[in-house]
């Protein structure tokens, strides 16, 4: 396995060209905070990652986790890791000073997040789920509460999980029967069992703080009758020390595809007279109030995918310029490293393009969510949230599905080698897998994208966006070979998803099965049209520093020839995908049940 070297060069550019850190910086949240301090974090993150994280994750999927009478023990080095990642105050990047933590915009933490899940995607889960869970806590719990989690998740001597999925309910968290007793002193009593909890149970931190979904006795059925809790594993003391241990115990660990350094557990709660849990905000309202969680958590998980691209894609491209063999097509009698065969060229390219698409449109959307929340201007902040709800699920799904193709395209490039565990090539594509699963499936992030954040909004804010694409395209300018060749595609892009899009908003009340038929399929439009647009900005962005004499030439002149490669390549498939979308949902219904 190769090691891993974050692509700062590519993460700055995004940074501050796409993403336009400079607006958020003259934010009155975040004014002491220059380039060259992200410079400086990005810097040390790249270090930790390379030199602390990525020589950890073979290691973790070889060895995976060890549970025993209700313990989990990490994979060997896992825990002096982490120790390091907390005493060099990592967890605290991006919260609330109040708390403990150092203020920097998302979009910073965005870059550092996809380095930690480049170099040890297992390993990264636990962090990843302690922010979502402190971030809920943050904002929907009380002021005590804050003051008795808050802090110690912050600073990462405590982690937190997300408890939602349950054996028989699976996705449909309408069936989720785990019960909460009102107690006399304010407290609750739960009882039930949770699935696939990742870190639900692990030897890295001295507290794990639940977040776990239930039902008090008097609940409405369905959605409506659920209720969110903190249920510590240590109960907390008014003075902040730990308690005696909860009745949450993990009652084994599951045998997984891919990221086995990742303890997956099975929690049971109230085995033993009852888990004692805190109630988050009001009764009933406790999906609401883990969407909060979730939200970010999906955002996170499409970072996953970046990052399993990106990693993928620096395994392949080294082993193509050491693996020598095979003639030039040129007609040369001598033997050639592999990166010099148009085929291994093309998918080396796929996998860099992809990449670098789903990276920009990532950050972009993060650097939106910061404006979202502390833009001093009403009218700024609501067109940024309604743009992060829209592309919320694209960089979720769309970059996890991106990132599994990438990897398994990194195992061909390593031909029969790839299929060797010994390369590592095979354990990027298994780690990856679990990506488009986590935090909802990809069809369901493709009906949230159309019935929730198309249908219901009426189209106002995909069609907001379609008019900034189109604007954009038509500013472009065509002189240069390459940059006429990426307008063409953008545009013809655009129009099919204008297109779809429309098929959409006139057909879905009418007959929103037939839509929903096409859903994910228009997700995938939605994305490589998103991606493209924003590779595109960047090839306008280098063509007018080559123009100027600024920069590095090399890096400007690849991002034009990686940006037309997308179009050409990728973007290009676009009208097909609309064809899909408007037209793929009348076979539906044509085979019976029994005939698929």
């Amino acid at each position: 396995m190769t090691t891993y070297e974050a692509p700062l060069d590519e993460m700055q550019f995004v940074i501050r060209e796409l993403a336009a850190l400079d607006t958020l910086t003259a934010l009155p949240e975040w004014r002491d905070i220059d380039a060259e301090t992200v410079n400086a974090v990005l810097q040390e993150a790249s270090r930790f990652a390379s030199e602390v994280l990525a020589p950890l994750n073979q290691t973790g999927d070889q060895r995976g986790v060890i549970c025993k009478d209700n313990h989990v023990i990490t994979a060997p080095g896992f825990r002096e890791a982490y120790q390091r990642y907390v005493t060099s105050g990592w967890n605290r990047l991006g919260f609330d000073e109040d708390y403990g933590g150092q203020s920097m915009p998302n979009l910073v933490g965005a870059a550092v997040q996809e380095m930690w899940k480049s170099a040890n995607l297992a390993f990264s889960a636990c962090f990843q789920l302690t922010q979502g869970a402190a971030e809920a806590i943050l904002q929907r719990s009380t002021e005590e509460q804050r003051k008795k989690y808050l802090p110690a998740m912050i600073e990462g001597r405590w982690t937190g999980t997300m408890n939602l999925t349950e054996p028989q309910a699976g996705s449909d968290l309408a069936a989720v029967r785990t019960r909460a007793v009102r107690q006399e002193d304010g407290s609750y009593r739960l009882f039930g069992q949770k699935i696939f909890i990742t870190y639900g149970e692990h030897d890295l931190a001295e507290n794990i703080i639940h977040l776990v979904l239930a039902r008090t006795p008097d609940a409405p059925p369905g959605v409506k009758g659920i209720s969110l809790f903190i249920v510590p594993k240590f109960l907390v003391n008014d003075d902040g020390t730990l308690g005696s241990r909860n009745d949450a115990f993990c009652l084994s660990v599951e045998h997984k595809l891919g990221i086995h350094g990742s303890p997956t557990c099975v929690l049971s709660y109230g085995d033993q007279g009852g888990a004692v849990g805190y109630l988050v905000g009001e009764e009933n309202r406790g999906l609401e109030y883990m969407f909060t969680m979730m939200n970010v958590a999906r955002i996170s998980v499409g970072l996953e995918g970046v990052a399993i691209g990106e990693r993928a894609y620096q395994q392949a491209r080294e082993y193509a310029r050491t693996r020598v063999q095979g003639r030039d097509v040129s007609g040369s009698d001598q033997s050639v490293p592999i990166i010099r065969h148009p085929d291994v060229r093309r998918m080396l390219l796929l996998m860099k393009a992809q990449t670098e698409a789903t990276r920009a449109l990532a950050y972009v959307v993060v650097a939106a969510r910061d404006l979202a929340g502390h833009h001093p201007d009403e009218q700024i902040r609501q067109r940024n949230q309604a743009f992060v709800e829209l592309m919320t699920p694209i960089v979720k799904g769309w970059s996890t599905e991106t990132g599994i193709e990438i990897a398994s395209l990194g195992i061909q490039v390593h031909g029969g080698m790839g299929y060797v565990e010994e390369t590592g090539a095979a354990q990027h594509w298994r780690d990856a897998r679990i990506t488009t699963i986590y935090e909802g499936t990809t069809g369901i992030q493709a009906n949230d994208l159309i019935g929730r954040k198309i249908a219901r909004d009426q189209g106002i804010t995909i069609r907001a966006v379609l008019e900034e694409i189109r604007a954009f395209a038509s500013q472009l300018e065509a002189q240069d070979a390459s940059l006429l060749s990426i307008k063409n595609s953008l545009v013809q892009g655009a129009d099919a998803l204008a297109a779809a899009t429309e098929f959409i908003l006139t057909s879905f009340q009418a007959d929103p099965r037939r839509v929903m038929f096409g859903a994910v399929p228009f997700l995938k439009l939605f994305g490589i049209v998103a991606g493209g647009w924003q590779l595109a900005r960047g090839a306008k962005i280098s063509a007018a520093r080559l123009g100027e004499g600024k920069g590095d030439p090399a890096f400007y002149k690849a991002k034009i020839a990686t940006a037309r490669f997308f179009a050409e390549h990728v973007l290009a498939i676009a009208p097909g995908l609309a064809h899909a979308v408007i037209h793929g949902g009348e076979v539906d219904g044509l085979l019976s049940d029994d005939q698929l």
